[in-house]
This record gives C-alpha cells, sequence and structure tokens, in this order.
C-alpha cells in the first residue's frame, strides 16, 4: 500500500509539481492550498505524513503544526522555507517538526526525508505467512539484516555448526533460536546455556551430567544439557568465555557424538547441533593461546555476524514501537506510540548496549509514561540526555548581552563609567544598551538591598 501524503502550499505551480514529483516515487498525494483546507483534510482521511509551506495565506504553516502537534501528536510533518523564515522553521523543529527544506531544495533530499519520516512511523513486522513464523522474533526491515536472515534460513536448512558473532546485547540468542526454528529438529528442543554465567567448577557437570555421588553435593543422578537438548540444538552463548580444560572436554563430545558425565564409566550418544556465539575476538583469544584452534574450526563451520543496532537504525522505530506494545500489556497502560520527536531522539541516540538497552530504556518510559503518548522528554530521561533549550541566534545574542551586562555592573558595584570602561564602549552607548536590557546601574551599587 503505498503511503498517503497531504501536501499543502499556495502556489499552484510548485503544488502541482511536487504532487506529480512524489506521485511518480510511488506515493497517495493529497495536495490543498491552505491551511484551513488541511485541517478539513485531516477530519476526513488522517495521511501518514503532512508537507507544508511555512508562508501561506491566512494561518500559516506553522500555525498550521500547532495545530497539528495538538490533535494528531504522533503525525510528522515537514516545512518547506523560504531563507526569511528559516529562524521559525529551526524553533519549530526544536518544537517537535520533523525537519525543514529550505527553498528551492533539491528533489532528492525531499524523498530521502520523507522516507525518513515515515520509517519512524512505521508498525513493525509481523509475520505474514508460515514461512516466516521462524523468525517472528526478529523484528526488522533494514537491508543488513534481510541479507544476514537470508543466510541464517540457508545455513538453518544443514547441520552445520554456527557461530554467531556480535556485540552484547544485540540479539544472538535470537538469531540462534530462528535458526533452530527453519531446521529440521524445530519439533526437538532448544536449550541455551550461558558459558560465562556458570562457574567454572559446576560447568562441566551442567554440560554433560554426573552420576550420584561423583562429588560432594551429587545426591542423585543428573542430565546434563547435551542430553537435555538431545534431538534439537544446543546454543552456547558465550563461548568465547569458556576454560580453556572445559575446552578439550567440549571438543571431545563433537567429534565422538557422546558424552561422559561427570563420574561415569561410560559414554552415552548424543544427537545435538551446536549453535554458539561470542562478542569477543576469537582470533585474537587464539593467539593468545586462550581459546582452541581445533575447538574453533569445529564450532566455526559457518560463521554469522549480528550488526550492531547503530548499523541497522531503520530498524529501531520499529523495536521501539514492537517492545512498547509489548510493555504496555504488561504495565497495564494505554500506549499508543511516541512523539515524532522522541521517536527522533531514539533513532539518532547512541546504543553501546544494542538491542537489550534499548529494550530497557522502552521499559523506563512505560513504567514512568502518564499519557498515552510517549513524550520527547521522557525519553530523554530514559536515554540520560539533558535537555537542553533551543534558541535562535537572536534569543541567545540577547541573552548573553543581559547576562554580559549584568556582571559588568556587579563587578562594579553599579559605577556605569567603570562598567562601559571594561566594555571597551562610551557611556552612551553603554547607558544604551542598559535601557535596552531594562537595567538601573543603582540597584547594583553594594547599600542597595536589591541588586540583581
Amino acid at each position: 500500500m503505498p503511503a498517503n501524503l497531504l501536501l499543502v502550499d499556495d502556489d499552484p505551480d510548485l503544488l502541482k509539481l511536487l504532487s506529480m514529483r512524489l506521485t511518480s516515487a510511488g506515493y497517495h498525494v493529497t495536495a490543498v492550498a491552505s491551511a484551513e483546507d488541511a485541517l478539513a483534510q485531516l477530519d476526513v482521511a488522517r495521511p501518514q505524513l503532512v508537507v507544508s509551506d511555512v508562508q501561506l495565506p491566512g494561518r500559516d504553516g506553522l500555525a498550521l503544526f500547532d495545530e497539528i502537534r495538538a490533535h494528531h501528536p504522533a503525525l510528522p510533518v515537514i516545512l518547506l522555507t523560504a531563507h526569511g523564515t528559516i529562524p521559525d522553521a529551526v524553533e519549530a523543529t526544536a518544537r517537535g517538526v520533523f525537519t525543514y527544506l529550505t527553498k528551492p531544495f533539491d528533489g532528492k533530499a525531499l524523498l530521502e526525508k520523507i522516507s525518513q519520516a515515515l520509517a519512524l512511523g512505521a508498525p513493525a513486522h509481523k509475520a505474514a505467512d508460515g514461512d516466516e513464523q521462524w523468525r517472528e522474533a526478529i523484528v526488522s526491515r533494514s537491508a543488513r539484516m534481510a541479507e544476514l536472515l537470508a543466510e541464517a534460513k540457508m545455513v538453518a536448512a544443514s547441520d552445520a555448526s554456527v557461530l554467531i558473532c556480535g556485540e552484547s546485547g544485540s540479539g544472538k540468542e535470537l538469531l540462534a533460536q530462528a535458526i533452530h526454528k527453519a531446521s529440521a529438529r524445530a519439533d526437538k528442543p532448544f536449550v541455551a546455556v550461558n558459558c560465562s554465567a556458570i562457574p567454572e567448577a559446576l560447568l562441566e557437570s551442567e554440560l554433560f551430567g554426573h552420576v550420584k555421588g561423583s562429588f560432594t553435593g551429587a545426591v542423585a543422578n543428573h542430565r546434563g544439557l547435551f542430553q537435555a537438548a538431545d534431538g534439537g540444538t544446543l546454543f552456547l552463548d558465550e563461548i568465547g568465555d569458556m576454560p580453556p580444560a572445559l575446552q578439550v572436554k567440549l571438543l571431545r563430545v563433537l567429534q565422538e557424538r557422546s558424552v561422559r558425565p561427570v563420574g561415569a564409566s561410560e559414554s552415552i550418544p548424543v544427537d545435538v547441533r551446536i549453535l554458539s556465539a561470542t562478542h569477543r575476538d576469537l582470533d585474537a583469544a587464539m593467539a593468545e593461546g586462550q581459546f582452541r584452534e581445533d575447538l574453533f574450526y569445529r564450532l566455526n563451520v559457518v560463521a554469522l555476524t549480528l550488526p550492531p543496532l547503530g548499523e541497522r537504525r531503520e530498524d529501531i522505530p520499529l523495536l521501539a514501537n514492537h517492545f512498547l506494545s509489548k510493555l504496555g500489556e504488561k504495565y497495564g497502560k494505554p500506549l499508543n506510540g511516541f512523539a515524532p520527536d522522541a521517536l527522533k531522539a531514539l533513532a539518532t541516540a547512541l546504543w553501546p548496549g544494542n538491542v537489550r538497552q534499548l529494550h530497557n530504556v522502552v521499559e523506563q518510559v512505560c513504567a514512568l509514561a502518564t499519557t498515552p503518548l510517549i513524550p520527547l522528554a521522557l525519553v530523554q530521561r530514559a536515554l540520560r540526555v539533558p535537555t537542553v533549550e533551543v534558541l535562535s541566534f537572536a534569543q541567545a545574542r540577547e541573552r548573553f548581552e543581559r547576562d554580559y551586562l549584568v556582571g559588568l555592573l556587579k563587578m562594579t558595584d553599579g559605577n556605569v563609567a567603570d562598567a562601559a570602561r571594561l566594555a571597551d564602549r562610551n557611556r552612551t552607548e553603554f547607558y544604551r544598551l542598559l535601557q535596552k536590557h531594562g537595567l538601573t546601574p543603582g540597584r547594583f551599587r553594594a547599600d542597595t538591598p536589591t541588586a540583581e
């Protein structure tokens, strides 16, 4: 389905040109010539994006944006501005406009901004049919992830061992589960173990099992995870953290296809497919003697690398909305989505903790949300980003000038001659500046209790 765009401009020639260009790009365009017509159109049919000129007859594009923000806060708006209205457009961007383009603008730039705005508001991926059920837990639409998932599905058809590489929190276990679901072992167990989370003394028993009395505390026979996964898939997460002594025993299991529980005299055959994952550089670990080369080649028959979240940014809005929907149910809150500026902040943030960090941020905003639409301030709080007041250049200059004059008057105890000399200005000009900012020198004398 083509996206619906509402185009607002009082120039009939430009309106016609833009309509033709956007229609040829595959969009469904509704074109109107005024803010009033645009608001009437919004009452009839809800577009997915509004593109409006700033200078309109009657109510201008900024007033139109304020109306849209009040009644349709999740609807993204792009402003088209002439040079004279750039400060207003910049201020509007700080208030939540998705972006602005300066006339004359490049057609490709407009199409790119429209694509980005629509991506921010797009719904999360849903598995459309049975062929996609295997990867339904992986929310994505990026080309990078599409290539990876195509490789994963091909690998799933074989029984080859797969090594999944990627940063912490990037979703390695989800990919392993997807490979299992796409394989012939899908109806058999999927068993996961984090090799770095289990103490070395217990890891061997957890993997291979033990017999009663084999060590202190072994009060009964225990089936290890290899036996629990028999016929299915065993996922060894953070394999790079496995102790060297245990690497030798794991290699023997992979070669012999059987396990010997701790304290047992006989081996037990197992039929298990091995998927493993690591965030470590195993080449460097092998060079340092911390990881066995023969085990590496056993595990690394096929290597898949998950990109960090920062390299698949088009997936961030999808993931954020997906998590918001799930967590809204968890917290019993009717959450409708993110405000456009809030979603933009998520999409442009740094994510050193990857998808796991994004989930944590969305969970925090869900827990604290008091309105159905998540505002920018709440996202900034969860991201630990200080809220910055965005001023125009003229406003910033005015504020600096006043603060500078106040500082001089405090320093000179309200003596205008001394303050003017420090500012390298004559007294007449200095008095004019004080008058402009409503500052009275006498109020800064030490004997005046109302000094600013």
